[in-house]
């Protein structure tokens, strides 16, 4: 089954998104967002879709109006958007709840999530990111899982409140992991070193942590509760408050958890 398809967003969800839909068959009628740069950049790199520069889609030829802006706009854009009837609006946060759609022109409106880390720079295989689904509408329901399985193979219908305790997890998982190989950098490039002698460790302990599982994968000075290194780390990190912080709390709970 394919869509006719409008994206409304130009950020980096919508940049992976709208091409991969294109890819697996859709129509991408429409790409808005508020700066004309920013949505030729998407809609250049499609065969059919055209610049939009207002919320009126009332005369839309699609079916599904794609919501992937920031999650404080979402609620703000889901009001003032006109849409067609029997239109179906879904958005793609991973914290939002569905019901920030409720007051929406649309007909029928749904969560169409993908869990992955988007970089405009990076290619993303959507075959392999999970696509988290909810709609209190059956049909509609059936239809989301339709469009995510012509993507990806898979595909989970979560609650709202089922996603949000996944969104936290994920940022712990993802975006706190990469701040922490952030930190690391800085602290070779301060020392003259080079990152590169810290990636096979980086690699291993990704791929020891998935197949043992975090618990059972964890080593270091804090899970064997030797706090001479300990504190010899904490006094390397003086000129660094915050950085010597984090360590002391991210130790210490490493101790609490073992």
């Amino acid at each position: 089954m394919k869509f006719k398809i409008a994206i409304i967003g130009t950020g980096n969800v919508a940049w992976h998104l709208a091409p991969a839909l294109e890819e697996a068959g859709h129509t991408i009628t429409e790409v808005y967002g508020r700066s004309p740069k920013a949505v030729a950049s998407i809609t250049n790199r499609l065969y059919t879709a055209d610049d939009k520069r207002d919320l009126d889609f009332s005369a839309s030829k699609a079916e599904i109006f794609i919501l992937a802006v920031s999650d404080d706009a979402i609620g703000y854009i889901a009001d003032e958007v006109i849409l067609p009837d029997e239109s179906i609006l879904v958005h793609t946060s991973g914290s939002v709840h569905l019901d920030v759609l409720g007051y929406s022109s649309a007909s029928y409106t749904g969560i169409f999530y993908p869990l992955q880390t988007f970089s405009k720079d990076r290619n993303i295989a959507f075959e392999e990111v999970p696509f988290l689904l909810e709609s209190e509408d059956q049909a509609t329901l059936q239809k989301l899982k339709k469009l995510a399985k012509t993507l990806s193979h898979l595909q989970y219908t979560i609650k709202s409140k089922d996603r949000l305790a996944l969104h936290v997890a994920a940022v712990f998982a993802s975006n706190f992991s990469n701040h922490m190989l952030r930190l690391s950098e800085d602290i070779m490039a301060r020392q003259g070193l080079e990152f590169e002698i810290l990636k096979p460790l980086i690699i291993e302990t990704i791929s020891k942590s998935l197949e043992l599982g975090a618990r059972n994968a964890q080593t270091g000075p804090a899970v064997r509760e030797d706090l001479n290194t300990l504190d010899l780390h904490h006094q390397f990190l003086n000129y660094n408050e915050q950085m010597a912080e984090i360590y002391r709390l991210i130790s210490q709970d490493i101790i609490d958890c073992n």
